[in-house]
Order: structure tokens, then sequence, then C-alpha cells
């Protein structure tokens, strides 16, 4: 591979392909017996609405899917299938599709496919009963086009892992989720926002059904995520109670045993916890198998913490009570982290401790938070001090990529979802109270958004600088493919695509890679020197430029 992100994502294609192609575990099936019950047939009102009894599934104007289920795990299954089996089969395609363009090669994928029955031998028991038989409802509606990768239920089980997997592999190549907390003297009216950007990025295809579910579970508590058809787990998500849960990624090694998927661990605290010291007691019951660091914010506490997790050690971060913010990226903050030695390296290579600063520093220098203000935030592209490094930049807090965006206000249970693209589309409101009244009363004919609490779409989305990083992104692969076959580019077109982005490094970085792979030493040295005076994203790229150059200047000599 030419470029640093082309091998991290053949590692993260790698990893995915690795838990999607696994046949291991028991192979017992859960035990949804006892949960056997009449279940609705499905009744199309529409191409974007559908019901089945009390569970609907309805997409908004903003283009967001909004799914309600209810009942116990199997009915939630069910109904969930039921309703999403169209959008089930676009994320499978969209993420099987995907795979195969990183991990092209049958023989590897043979490779790969044997380790990881060995890697997910024991993956079922950690995962609670109560979602294996949710997933086994759901897996039901899988395509059989797919049961080359593996049975419907064992794939479905498998893809709750593989944000863990992907974290892992891809050393946090793309998963540069920023978040934050603020209460108190930082925010308007004292009460606390929380917001985070969930930079999980598996193509654009795989990012365009988002759903909103409201879930009402015959035990536990009413809550709500932002997920993807096929994925119950949580990545963010917020309970009746006004308990709120956002993950991001740690310093991991490569797991070599699968154990409880971090999303199944967080919609657990979601459904049975109404505070913070219930969900840590929940956190402390299950064994990860990567770094996770899950804030929590609590309406009952009015405060938030990170519990922070990983395969060996445990830890909770909470700020002063002086302090009123909290924010996070990708890096540990709790005592028993603070000598850890992959937290360290992380400080120092990645792009974790950048966005930490620069989100504190519009904490600092913006006026006090409201919703609106937090969209700005989460959708700022520049660096510190407001430096201009170029779109797309993994140093930024909006790194263009994002799944989703979402905004809570727990103590009022407000939340609001980012339509696309990326951070980019209309902020959509939801109170939660008004929700779950609004289904018990089955009185739903369509969107059950708040309108008037929505937060206008960025108008960057309008803009050229938006129209030349989306022909920036096509032309980058269009450049790598070109320069991995050998391929001649034109002057004129090298030109034109470093005006697309100028002032990211990656945009030179790759035109001198052209050139170095072309032998012209001269023209690859004064492209890497440019990349050199921008704001490189990580430690490890800085590097590879350095010894770029070099080689450049031997060459020349």
């Amino acid at each position: 591979m030419i470029f640093l992100k082309k091998n991290k994502l053949f590692l993260f294609g790698i990893g995915f392909f690795l838990l999607l192609q696994s046949c291991a575990g028991s192979r017992e099936l859960p035990q949804f017996e006892k949960f056997k019950s009449e279940f609705p047939e499905r009744e199309i009102i529409s191409d974007n609405h559908f019901k089945a009894g009390n569970n609907q599934l309805f997409k908004n104007s903003q283009g967001i899917w909004e799914l309600y289920v209810e009942g116990n795990p199997l009915e939630r299954g069910i109904s969930n299938g039921l309703l999403t089996q169209e959008l089930i089969y676009k994320q499978e395609n969209a993420f099987v599709s995907k795979i195969k363009e990183l991990v092209p090669s049958e023989f590897y994928q043979k490779i790969l496919r044997n380790f990881l029955k060995y890697f997910n031998r024991k993956l079922d028991s950690h995962v609670p009963e109560e979602y294996k038989v949710e997933i086994f409802g759901l897996s039901r509606y899988s395509s059989d086009e797919f049961n080359f990768v593996a049975e419907p239920y064992w794939r479905t089980l498998y893809f709750h892992g593989a944000h863990d997997i992907g974290h892992a592999l891809q050393d946090l190549a793309m998963v540069g989720c920023t978040s934050f907390a603020a209460w108190g003297n930082h925010t308007k009216d004292g009460k606390m926002i929380m917001g985070r950007n969930f930079d999980f990025y598996v193509g654009e295809e795989f990012a365009k059904e988002k759903i909103v579910a409201f879930f009402n579970p015959d035990k536990g508590y009413k809550h709500a995520i932002v997920t993807w058809a096929g994925m119950v787990g949580a990545v963010s998500g917020m309970n009746e109670k006004g308990l709120t849960v956002t993950i991001n990624a740690g310093k991991s090694s490569i797991p070599m045993k699968a154990k409880t998927p971090i999303s199944l661990l967080t919609r657990e605290i979601l459904q049975y916890a109404s505070n913070i010291n219930e969900a840590i007691e929940i956190a402390q019951k299950r064994e990860v198998f990567v770094s996770e660091s899950i804030m929590v914010g609590s309406a009952e506490d009015k405060t938030a913490v990170l519990i922070e997790v990983s395969p060996k050690k445990f830890g909770v971060y909470q700020v002063e009570s002086s302090t009123d913010l909290l924010v996070c990226s990708n890096h540990f903050q709790s005592e028993i982290y603070k000598s850890d030695k992959k937290n360290l390296k992380s400080i120092e290579e990645s792009h974790s401790q950048y966005r930490f600063d620069r989100m504190n520093e519009l904490v600092e220098t913006n006026p006090k938070i409201t919703p609106e203000i937090a969209a700005e935030f989460l959708r700022n592209k520049e660096g510190l001090n407001d430096l201009k490094i170029g779109f797309g930049n993994e140093k930024s807090i909006n790194q263009l990529l994002a799944h989703h965006a979402v905004i809570f206000k727990p103590e009022e249970r407000l939340m609001w979802v980012s339509a696309n693209p990326y951070q980019l589309g209309e902020f959509v409101a939801y109170d939660l109270n008004e929700v779950f009244a609004k289904f018990n009363s089955k009185e739903i004919q369509n969107s059950v958004a708040v309108d008037s609490l929505s937060i206008p779409e960025d108008e960057f989305l309008h803009s050229q600088g938006f129209q030349n990083y989306l022909e920036f992104k096509k032309k980058t692969h269009e450049f790598s493919d070109k320069i991995n076959s050998k391929k001649n580019i034109q002057e004129d077109e090298i030109q034109k695509f470093i005006k697309l982005n100028p002032e990211f490094w990656k945009t030179y970085f790759v035109v001198g890679e052209y050139y170095f792979h072309q032998k012209n030493y001269k023209n690859a040295l004064e492209n890497y020197e440019i990349a050199l005076m921008k704001e490189i994203t990580t430690l490890p790229d800085k590097e590879l430029i350095l010894k770029r150059i070099k080689k450049c200047e031997r060459k020349l000599k």
C-alpha cells in the first residue's frame, strides 16, 4: 500500500472480515423458546412508513429513520427485524462490499476466517442472554444472500463486535471521536449539555440510513439510541431517567479473544442504570476486549463521568466539582491509566490530545453553551487558535466523516441527532418524555421529532469548500489507484487537486508519493517539505514524511 491511510484501511477491513467470517462459538442458539408469543404482521403504509402492531418505523423529512419497538427481547428483536428488513439488507451489503474491497484476496480471507474461528470461540458466552435473544429475533430477517459469510444469527452477533475490533486493528486510524459534557457556569441555563461526534466510518453507503431507535422493554428503562439497521448495541443514547452514554475508543492491543462488545455493555447501562453509580456497577460486571471511554451523563447526579475500561484495567474519571466541564477524545484520564504505556503512547503519537485541547479552547473562548453552540463545536473544522488545517484533518473536531453527531440535555430528556451528511445536516430534536407518551397512547402517525427545537443545517453544506472536499476525497482515491498501478497523472490534474484542499498536509503527501514512485525526487521533495509545514495528523505520519525527505535528498546527491 502506498499511503498510511490505505494501510490502516486494510487493517480495518481485516478486522471486520475477521468478525464476519468467523463460524466459531458454541454454536448453540440462545434460549428464545420461553419468550414465544404472537407476533404481528408488517403493515406497509408507504415506502417510508411501516407498522407492526404497536411497533413502527418512519422516515422523517430530514432523512432519519425513527424506530419504536416494545416488549420482551424476542418481541423487540422480531419487530425490529420485521420493520427494518430492507435496511438490514442495505447495511449488510454496504458492509460486506467494503470488506471485499479492502480484503480482496481469497487466500487471505481463508487464513483470516480460520483465525477467527479461534478468536470468537467464546463471544456468545460474554453477551447477556437477553441481548442474544434480541439479536436472534432480529437476525431472522437477515438475507440469505450473505450466508457465505456466516449463518444469520452468528453473523448479526459478530457485527456487534465489529466496532471493537475495528478500533483495535485500526489503532485509532479513523476513529477519532470527540465528546464533552458541560454544566453550571459553562452553560447558559446551568443545566448539563453533552455533545459528541461518532467518527466511525465504513463508507458513505453505510452511513446513509441512520436510525434513531426508541426501545420500550418489558424490563428496565425506556431508552433511545442512534444506530443503524441490524445493530441493537448503543454507541450514543439516553434513557427515560436522563442517563446518557457515548463511547470513545482508547489505545488497544490487537485482541486474541472476543469478550463483551462495548456497544452491548452500554446498551445494558442504558436499560438498567438510573444514575452514575449504577452505571459503574454494570460496567464492572463485564469483561471487554478493547479499551474504551464510556461517557455517562446523569440527570439525577447532575454531572458526567468517564468509565474507562480495558481488558486489564478499570478506572473512573470525574472532574472536580468546581470545573463544570468534562472533555473526552481518545486517551484515558483516570488515575489508574496515568502511567499506562499504551495510553501515554496514544497521547504522544495520535491526534487525541490535540482534539482534547481544541475542545477545551472552544468552550473557553465562546459564549456559554446552548444546544446551538454545542452544534457549532461539533461542526468545527479548524485547529488550535482557529488555524486552517485542511478539510478532513483528523486533528479537527469535525473530520467530515462522522456517522452521526448527537447533543443531549439530560435533565430535560432532550436529544438532537444530526441528519446527513456527517454533522452538517439539521440537528433533529427529540423529547423522550413526549416520544414515549405518544407511543404509549398509540397516537403516532408520523415523526416524533420536535420541529420547533431543531438546529438548522450548517451553511458549509452549501459552500464551494464542501464541494471541493467531496471532489478531493474522490480524487484522492483515484490518485492512490494510479500510483499503485504506476499510471501517469497530468500536471494540470495535480495542480487542480492541490487547489481542492490546499491547507491539508495529506494533499501534498499524496502528490509527493506520486512523484516519489515516478522517481521524480525533486518534485517529490518539494511536496513533502510543504506537507511538513502543515498541521500533520500524527507522529508516525510526520516520521514517514521525514523518512521520505531523507531518501529524496540521498537520491538527488
